[in-house]
């Protein structure tokens, strides 16, 4: 794992202390310090992991102001711990991230279930800046850290007549208490399910992450392994895989099948297409003051806008 300690950190890496506390100070008036202690996170180790941020933009990073550890650990959308957004870094300890398993199957050379590891062997981690949106109209801008999803793609080899790729996270009441019944008020016919279609599983945007901020984890943060996919709503981002499928029909995801006339498959981000209960034309970043607009494709058009050419994005949203 490429991961910096301490002593690797070169000063033009180090957030000025204080901006740091002036962060600090803004997200307990927020009221993230609740959080960040049931996340079992001190200063001191918020502190070390905002320096781990990539020191250099790749091609695919936002240059845009990244959204503080505390927030990015702390305020979370993870139903199988909790519907409330303070729950997941709660609860989330009971996971266990290793030892862990993926089965591969479907239309793909080699069906089998990897050990996390060796599924990972070869890949060469990075961290990517980008801006992820959540359908409810906040916004965050995380260094995940991980490896290209086109990599792993690759690495399965699936057949030619795969056209989407299906995932799915752990299914376990034990690690995850919001899978039981009633047990938060609220919860999903589980397991939680996501989809692609197998060009946007290679686009170069499309990410697995490991972690944030340069390492592996929290729980919270969808480990030991979550998809990223910067230009469509957060609830894309399926969190704990341990299955990945290659199929020929499109997938039915968790939210389409849960209310499909809010969530369909797509789900990319278009300040033109409101949710039926609230409009998505503008978004609220974690940690700012102010409103501001959203983005199509939420910034990244000149990446995947090719994808949808011809598509009625209003019909296929």
């Amino acid at each position: 794992m490429l991961i910096k300690k301490p002593d690797d950190v070169r000063s033009s890496e180090i957030t000025p202390e204080s901006v740091y506390r002036n962060r600090r100070e803004f997200l307990r008036a927020a009221g993230f310090a609740s959080v960040v202690s049931a996340a079992g996170l001190g200063a001191s180790g918020c502190a070390e992991a905002e320096v781990r941020a990539a020191s250099q933009l790749g091609p695919y990073d936002t240059d845009e102001e990244q959204t503080p550890y505390e927030a990015v650990t702390g305020y979370n959308n993870f139903y199988e711990f909790g519907t409330n957004k303070d729950e997941p870094a709660r609860y989330a300890h009971t996971l266990r991230p290793r030892p862990w398993t993926v089965q591969v199957d479907g239309l793909v050379r080699d069906p089998k279930t990897w050990d996390l590891d060796d599924l990972l062997a070869g890949f060469t981690m990075e961290d990517r800046v980008y801006r992820m949106r959540c359908v409810e109209g906040w916004s965050m801008v995380i260094p995940w850290y991980g490896f290209a999803m086109a990599d792993l793609v690759n690495k399965l080899e699936p057949l030619p007549s795969a056209r989407y790729v299906r995932m799915e996270t752990l299914v376990d009441e034990e690690q995850m208490p919001g899978q039981r019944r009633g047990f938060f008020g609220y919860t999903l016919d589980w397991p939680y399910v996501e989809g692609l279609r197998m060009d946007e599983a290679r686009n170069p945007l499309t990410f697995m992450a490991l972690g944030v901020y340069g390492r592996e984890g929290p729980n919270q943060n969808g480990a030991p392994i979550r998809l990223v996919v910067p230009w469509k709503y957060g609830f894309k981002g399926v969190k704990s895989i341990v299955r990945i499928s290659f199929v020929g029909d499109e997938p039915l995801n968790t939210w389409q099948q849960e209310n499909s006339r809010e969530y369909g498959f797509y789900a990319n981000v278009n300040p033109d297409v409101d949710h039926p209960r609230w409009s998505q034309a503008r978004e609220e970043r974690i940690g700012e003051l102010f409103s501001r607009d959203t983005l199509m494709f939420n910034g990244y058009a000149e990446h995947v806008a090719h994808m949808y050419e011809g598509m009625d994005l209003r019909q296929f949203y």
